[in-house]
């Protein structure tokens, strides 16, 4: 490392200055500097400092350890949590100009934090690291009880994770006195036959859930802010020549199109460098502040950026992938629109609750069908989770090859499948 915790100071002091003249306002901003072990720990943790104790963490942390140990993967230039003051994490082993422009980007993510209407809405960013740690001692209590114990702390959590995102997508609509059909977890904390430790742990799960949703549902405009954001801060550094060479070169591995897929680092960061162009700096501020990933596309996404960034939408065919659609004068617009329906929350099937069965308390389920059947593996595991927090049968009701179905986990966690036409 040539370069010292004074020289990150100095860089950091300067890029704030930068960022807040650029009209970026942000959280307090605090950086922690980790090993690549370390980031590899709050990576599998999400970047949380306290987390409770659960094996998907684990096989999350071995699965990243194990790819970088190969040198299959890299690891993320920075992680960054939403919280107030922000905290952020960057690698030691980064060279000097990495950790400025990571610090850059940093800042523009603070700033998507603070102001977005979504992260305003749905999270509580001073309340966040404590949260957490609260809901990690509180889940260890249940651990280290007797009459509890790891196994049945596992299966509640095993079941909770199943089904966390069948939560109610309007962020920051509360919840009124009627039924919570559109949040499964809840439904179930009211109406399931559990103990209050049960309910506590659901709880835990589901009020973590709701600060990250805002992250899924805007995955593309939080890259591409903070991207757009490093850019412009770095070309006003006046950075010496061998550095400014990195940081061309950084900045493009960033933003690099992927193949098969949407980088949204790289169509974020173009998407707002369009807006600026064609509307002022003063539209993509509001932009940041009010939309989401789906409504940014749908609104802002045009025919010419669908064009030059050469997008096109591909399917299955038998064991085959084929083009669909390519970026021409129609084509574009169903590229946008599978974006906007693929995007966010729209990548998790819908679920809300339909009734309770007065004949058998069977919890039965619906898919807000759109087009997109349900992978029945999953389908059934999913079912045979719920059924471990009903305590009780579940049926499904969703459409298998157009066909409306209901998919039944039985008292004995047996499925079956039974036509409703």
């Amino acid at each position: 490392m040539d370069y010292s915790t004074t020289d990150l100071k100095n860089w950091c002091s300067t890029i704030e200055t930068m960022a807040k003249n650029s009209g970026l306002d942000f959280y307090p901003q605090e950086f922690e500097i980790v090993s690549y072990k370390d980031m590899i720990g709050y990576e599998a943790y999400l970047g949380m400092p306290s987390r409770y104790p659960h094996w998907s963490f684990g096989k999350s942390y071995d699965r990243a350890e194990s790819l970088y140990r190969y040198n299959l993967t890299g690891l993320p230039y920075e992680m960054v949590i939403n919280s107030d003051p922000c905290l952020a994490y960057l690698m030691k082993d980064n060279t000097l100009l990495l950790q400025i422009l990571t610090m850059a980007h940093v800042y523009g993510h603070n700033d998507f934090f603070k102001n977005n209407r979504l992260f305003k809405d749905g999270t509580n960013a001073s309340y966040t690291i404590e949260m957490f740690k609260n809901n990690a001692n509180m889940i260890r209590e249940y651990l280290n009880d007797p009459s509890i114990g790891y196994t049945g702390v596992e299966k509640i959590l095993n079941a909770a994770h199943a089904i966390r995102y069948q939560t109610r997508r309007a962020i920051g609509l509360k919840n009124s006195e009627e039924e919570p059909c559109d949040d499964l977890i809840l439904f179930i904390i009211k109406h399931g036959n559990l103990e209050e430790w049960q309910k506590n742990v659901l709880n835990v799960v589901r009020k973590e859930t709701a600060y990250f949703i805002p992250q899924i549902e805007t995955k593309i405009m939080n890259e591409g802010w903070a991207s757009y954001w490093h850019y412009k801060i770095l070309h006003k550094l006046d950075l010496p020549d061998s550095l400014f060479i990195e940081f061309i070169k950084r900045h493009n591995d960033v933003i690099t199109p992927a193949m098969g897929s949407i980088n949204p680092y790289h169509l974020g960061f173009k998407m707002f460098e369009d807006l600026e162009k064609r509307y002022g700096t003063e539209k993509i501020f509001e932009v940041r502040k009010l939309e989401r990933d789906e409504s940014f596309i749908r609104r802002y996404l045009t025919k010419d950026i669908c064009y030059r960034l050469n997008l096109f939408e591909y399917m299955k065919d038998g064991d085959e992938y084929i083009v669909k659609d390519i970026a021409d004068d129609t084509g574009w617009l169903e590229i946008r629109n599978a974006l906007c329906n693929s995007c966010g929350m729209g990548t998790i099937p819908n679920i809300e609750v339909k009734e309770i069965s007065s004949k058998d308390n069977t919890l039965i389920l619906n898919q807000i069908y759109d087009g997109r059947e349900l992978n029945s593996k999953y389908m059934e595991a999913t079912l045979k989770y719920i059924y471990d927090l009903w305590n009780g049968p579940v049926q499904l009701n969703t459409k298998i090859s157009k066909k409306n179905t209901g998919v039944k986990c039985d008292e004995d966690k047996k499925i079956s499948y039974t036509s409703l036409e």
